[in-house]
Formats: structure tokens, sequence, C-alpha cells
């Protein structure tokens, strides 16, 4: 005979027993129903007849000979009209020992074959040992230990899904008493085995083995938890999302959520700008089984495409019969990867989050009609979870492009932004094993070059006038503490720092060059300083001191005129750009186009124009003369905002605008090394040179510069582009916003460079 044992180690010696139940009986007995009297005594005396359905049961084997009537015993817990619905036995916590079974918990065990054992999920002895002490530290010494969480049974079914049952015990006819092997606990006793859940042999020294007896019995009761369980393992496993041990998960998971064994399950991530499916978008398909892996390029790109637009604007598309769907479809070139996989049915889900489709959930199954629009319904549970889960990814894998595209290239306009998305999208997209992917070269072709420049009218001579303005008081200043020193030191020393500096103001006045402010820098600093520094004399001490805060480059007065100056500059470039910024920002509506400025003593500026810039967009020559005279009122602009800041500037400064007309189509490169984009070729380098030999360009046989002060100058080398350029000056002429005088001359001849020539307008105020 099989004595009843617990399933691990514990500090408890089970005994099975009715004796509440059996109380309960002995009460009803005595009713005053007397037909419900007389069966309950007729019981009664069945039941006593069987002292150990009090005292406990110890032997297996009673269970089996008594079985009927311990049904009986139990009959008001265990309703017949219930035994079809509920799942319920009899059993002591945590032991596989479960009788008295419904009919539906005997149907569940039945499918799961009789190789099945009962075994709660993730527990284990240690766990069951700690509990089972807890239960006794509740009932003996009054403590509210909360060690409950959510048990479960795995248990399968016919078709082998695996269903998972939450297990609820109750014990209210459970009864624990002690043995003589129980260890009288203290409370300091119970507050460290609180603080100590982990020391197992703690726990087993202040409840040694079967030290309690555990009697009665406990009725438990299992609810079926499958589709909420499913949900809760996908939640754990999305943690190992874009793992294989994730895919493996996948298939298990969902057959239990749509009770249909034989399922697969694929996704596919999708990571793009905007909303819809285009050139740029990224496709990760490791894990799909219904798109194939890569084909030809325009192949590859029209299946992906077929594939969004299959589950575009839709909650979810299910498909009952993948044979009818074929025949309705036959233009459909995923079709034939479809049916080479034998799918009989099958359900893609669009995860979507703010409205941006994510990915797609693949779910398959071999067989016809088992999948459809109605169960679809079930992957409710799950999309949000998976949806949170792609959107992490997608900003994770936005932010590594942009990195990318910042560590290669460095920041880019928006307008040429999609074609290094393009070359990081193929060196991400490199199959492992393959090598490390060779740098993408990025090349714009057949672009029509603008350029502009606002220059600063003699910045070099304000600059020099400033710095000698400062340089003279400071050598002033030196000069003053020298002779006042000298009143009461007369050295020879001194005498020559005098003679010295002297001569410095001398050149300071007559022979200033490029290289005088850092030789008289290098002299002030370097002998004059340190020996008024080494000066200790009192009556000197302060006018050294202010000597001192007088060469501060932020306050001090020794380069007031400095600050002023780069100050001036400062403002000019800060309101230019800004406008011009603006200004070009709306002329991208007109095409998109690649701009780059400059600040230097004043702004410049290229820009590219040609249908390589946006590909999908149709260039013609209504939109090259559109940003044509976009680019002269903006001319325009940008002097009208000098003149209105003229007034506020710490120095009166004049600004010169030149604009040159390049109408031969070039090609640009991105060069890795400098970071930036350039004329690709030798052939295209003459713009380059054009550019930066007109900027201090003559007028042909004079010595007056071609750029002059409130006035646009033109620069061109064809009779076309004047004509274009006479016509664009009427329209601003009529406008008012050009003078009626136009000038025309030809310019000196320059390095490599003849036959240019230009036109001069006012700007009207």
């Amino acid at each position: 005979m099989a004595g009843i044992r617990t399933d691990f180690e514990s500090p408890f010696q089970l005994k099975f027993s009715f004796e509440s139940v059996i109380q309960e009986l002995e009460q009803a007995a005595e009713t005053k129903n007397e037909g419900k009297a007389a069966f309950k005594r007729q019981l009664l005396e069945r039941v006593l007849a069987f002292p150990e359905l009090r005292d406990g049961i110890s032997d297996t084997a009673i269970f089996e000979q008594q079985a009927p009537l311990i049904a009986e015993l139990l009959a008001d817990y265990f309703p017949s009209s219930l035994t079809y619905n509920e799942i319920k036995a009899i059993a002591l916590p945590y032991n596989s020992l479960i009788f008295n079974r419904t009919e539906r918990f005997k149907s569940i065990l039945k499918e799961a074959g009789q190789e099945f054992e009962f075994s709660i999920r993730d527990f284990d002895n240690r766990q069951l040992y700690v509990m089972s002490c807890c239960i006794i530290l509740n009932k003996i010494y009054g403590t509210r230990l909360d060690f409950g969480k959510p048990i479960f049974y795995d248990i399968p079914t016919a078709e082998g899904i695996v269903k998972h049952y939450r297990i609820l015990y109750n014990a209210d006819f459970l009864d624990i008493v002690p043995t003589d092997k129980a260890v009288p606990l203290s409370g300091e006793d119970i507050n460290q085995l609180m603080d100590n859940y982990e020391d197992l042999s703690l726990w087993e020294e202040k409840f040694p083995l079967e030290s309690y007896i555990l009697k009665g019995f406990s009725i438990i009761t299992l609810f079926d938890a499958t589709i909420e369980n499913a949900v809760s393992i996908f939640k754990g496993k999305l943690l190992d999302f874009e793992s294989d041990a994730f895919q493996q998960s996948l298939s298990s998971i969902f057959s239990s959520i749509f009770r249909i064994s034989d399922l697969r399950i694929g996704y596919v991530m999708f990571c793009h700008e905007g909303m819809e499916f285009n050139e740029l978008t990224m496709v990760q398909r490791k894990y799909s089984i219904i798109l194939p892996g890569k084909i030809g390029p325009q192949e590859d790109y029209l299946l992906l495409e077929q594939y969004w637009n299959m589950v575009s604007g839709r909650q979810y598309l299910a498909i009952s019969n993948v044979g009818e769907f074929v025949l309705k479809n036959p233009q459909h070139s995923i079709e034939k990867h479809i049916l080479d996989r034998k799918f009989g049915s099958f359900i893609l889900a669009p995860v979507i989050k703010n409205g941006i489709i994510l990915g797609v959930l693949e779910v398959t199954s071999p067989q016809v009609r088992l999948l459809n629009s109605i169960n679809a319904r079930k992957l409710e549970v799950v999309m949000p979870y998976l949806s949170d889960k792609l959107e992490k990814i997608s900003i994770e894998m936005e932010s590594n492009i942009q990195a990318l595209i910042q560590q290669k290239y460095t920041a880019l306009h928006p307008s040429v932004r999609w074609k290094f998305r393009q070359a990081i999208k193929h060196e991400l997209n490199e199959m492992p094993g393959e090598g490390q992917a060779a740098d993408q070269e990025i090349i714009f072709d057949n672009v029509i070059p603008f350029y502009g420049q606002v220059d600063v009218k003699g910045s070099s001579q304000s600059r020099n006038l400033s710095v000698k303005k400062d340089l003279e008081l400071q050598i002033n200043s030196a000069l003053s503490l020298i002779n006042n020193i000298r009143k009461d030191d007369r050295t020879k020393q001194l005498s020559y720092f005098y003679k010295e500096l002297q001569g410095l103001m001398i050149k300071v006045k007559t022979l200033f060059q490029a290289d005088t402010e850092q030789q008289i820098n290098e002299y002030l600093d370097g002998d004059i300083r340190p020996w008024l520094l080494g000066t200790h004399g009192g009556n000197d001490f302060g006018a050294i001191e202010n000597y001192e805060e007088a060469l501060d480059k932020e306050k001090g007065s020794f380069h007031t005129y400095r600050r002023k100056f780069d100050q001036t500059i400062s403002l000019i470039n800060g309101y230019l750009a800004q406008t011009l910024d603006d200004a070009q920002s709306n002329a991208q509506t007109i095409f998109p186009h690649y701009f780059e400025r400059f600040k230097s003593d004043g702004i410049e500026y290229n820009l590219y124009i040609g249908q390589s810039i946006a590909p999908n967009i149709k260039f013609n020559s209504t939109m090259l003369s559109d940003l044509r005279i976009w680019q002269l009122r903006t001319m325009c602009k940008l002097v009208h905002m000098h003149h209105s800041k003229l007034v506020e500037l710490p120095y009166p400064l004049e600004v010169s605008s030149l604009i040159l007309v390049y109408s031969t189509p070039i090609s640009i490169r991105f060069r890795l090394d400098e970071k930036r984009f350039d004329v690709d070729g030798t052939y295209n380098a003459r713009f380059e040179m054009i550019k930066k030999r007109i900027d201090k360009a003559n007028i042909k046989n004079t010595s007056e510069r071609i750029a002059q002060p409130e006035k646009i100058t033109i620069v061109y080398t064809s009779a076309a582009e004047e004509r274009e350029y006479r016509k664009y000056i009427g329209i601003l002429q009529q406008e008012r916003k050009l003078s009626l005088i136009l000038e025309s001359f030809e310019l000196e001849e320059l390095q490599d460079i003849s036959g240019l020539r230009a036109l001069r307008v006012g700007v009207v105020f």
C-alpha cells in the first residue's frame, strides 16, 4: 500500500481528513426535516464505518476504495449540475495527489494522456518548502506573510496544444498541528526568517522535516487562463526579441491563444521616414515565413511593395483559403511564394503605432479555414505589446542610422539626406559573412550650380583700423607707466623700453602690415608685461593693476575697438544668415535643392538644383527660372536687411552683393575625408575657379571693383544668360525693388579666365 507523501521535502506530515465535513453532516442529521435528516443519518452511518475518513487517511488505496462514499460526502461542494463545467477536485497544497475530480477535470486529464504528471510551473523544492513554512507562520504565529503568486499547471491537449490553468486552493478545511519535532519560534526568529528568504538551511532549522501535521483537505479549482498566460509569456519573451529563441517560442504561444496546433509564426519589421513604403524603407525580414529571401533589386522592391499594400489600411488581412485567394489574385508576385510553402490559411496583422506601420505579424496554418477573419481578433491581446516593442526598435534603428550618417557624412541638408540614407541602408543590409561593405559614393550628376555672396565692404581696412587704435592705446599706457617709474628708478632698462615703445608707436601709425599686430603683442607680452609685474613700487602698484585689467579680451579697454569690429561682423553675419536661411527654406517648394552656406566677413552660399537631387519629382526649366528670380529677390532682401540695421551697428560697415550665373551642368561628390560636397572632376572645377577669382575683380581697364555697396552685381558668360537676367531685373524694376539704372561691363582678365561680363544694378530702399 502506498502511503501519502509530498512531492518534495516538507515540514508537513500529510493526513487527508474530512472531519469538518463530517461534523456538518452530524449537525444536518439532527435537523427537524425528517426526510432530509434520515438521508443524512444513513450517509453518516456509512461514513463512520470508516474512522480514517475522520482521523486521517494515510493509505492512498483508501481513496480508490471509498471514492463513491467520499463523493457523496462532498456532494454539497461538488454539485452534479456543474461537474461538466467546473475544473475542480480535492487535494492538499502543492501535492500531486488529486482525487474526486469533476467530469471536466477528468476529460482534461484524459486528453493529456497517461504519461502526463502534475507539476506546478516554475516551482522548485526550495520555494515549496519556504511557502509551506509561511503557511505555518500565518496559521500558528498569526503573521501576515503574503507569499502568494499565481501558480499554474501546463496541461497539453490531445492535439499537443499546451493550455495553462491557474490553480486556486480553498484552505478552509485545513488544520495545522505541531508535533514534538516542532521548534518554538520567538519574535526574533520570525524576523530573521523574514529577512532570509533565500537561506533554505535556516528554514529547515526552524521548521524540521515533518514537524507539523497538515490535516484536512483543500478544494482545488483550475481556471483556464491560457490566453492571459500566453500573453504574459509573450511579454516576457519580447525581451529577447530578434533572437532565434524568441522565434522558436512563438509557435507554442500562438497555438495556445488560437487553440490550433501546427501554427507557424513569423514577423517583418519596417523602419522608414514618413508613413508610406518607399525605396528608403528598411525591411527586416529574417524571420518572415511569407516573404522569400532577396531576389533582384527591382523584383524585390515590387514584392515588398505588394506585401505592404496587402496590409496597408487594414486591421488584419485574414485569408481562410489560400488556393482561392491565389486564383482570384493571379497578378500578385507573392502568390507563388505562398503556394510553395503549402499554406492553407494565414493572417497578416500590421503592427501599427501612431498611424505608422512598424511591421507585420504573420500567422500561418497548413489547413484551410482554420485561420479566418473571426479568430484573427484573438491577436488583439498581443498587438499592443508588439507595437510598443517595434516602436522602440524602430526608434533605436533610426537613431543608429542618424548616428552613422553623422559619423560618416556629418550634418546633412534635408534635400540630400535620402541619398545618404540609401547608402546606409545598402551597408546595413549586406549579408553577414560577405565582409565589410565599401563606403558608397554620394554623387549628384547634372546639377546647375548657383553662387551668391554678400561681402562686408572694406572689412580688412576696418579691422586693421580697430587693431591700430587698440595697440596705440596699449602702447601709450605702457609708455605712461614706464615714464612714471623712471622718475624714481632711472635705469638703462627703462630707457631702452621707452625707446622701443616709441619705435613701435611709429610703426603702428605709419608702417602697419599683416604681421605688425603679432610683433607688437609678442614684445608687449614677452618683455614689457613681465617686467611690470615684477615691479613692486608702492606708488605704481595700482596703475600696473589697471594695465593688467585692460588686457582682458572680453572686457579690457585694450581690446575695445577689436571687440566692436568683431561684434559688427557677428551681427551682420547673424541677420544675413537668418534671412537667407528662411528664404531658401521657402525656396525648397520650387524644387528640392542642396544648399550650403558659409560665414566669413559676410556670407556666401552654394546651391545645386537638378533631377538627381529629387529623382521622384519632374524637373524642368521653369523651376530653374523660378529659382534664379528667387535668388535675385533674396539678394534684394539681404541688402534691404543690412540697410535697415546699419544705424544700429557699432561700425557702419557697408556690404556688396554678387551673383555668379553658371548654366553648364556639373557633378558634385561628397568627400568623405572632408565631410563636405565638392565639384567632381577637373572639367567641373571651372565653376570653383570663377567663384574664387571674381570676388576682388575690377571692371576692365579700370581700378573699380565690380561689386559695390547697395548694388547687386551679376556675373555671366553668355549672351543668353544676359538676356535672361535682363528680363528678371526688369520684373524687379517694375516692382520698384531695383533701380532703373542698369550698368553693363566686361571684367578684367583673370588668371586662366577671360570673357566674363557683368550687369550691375542698385537696390531701391
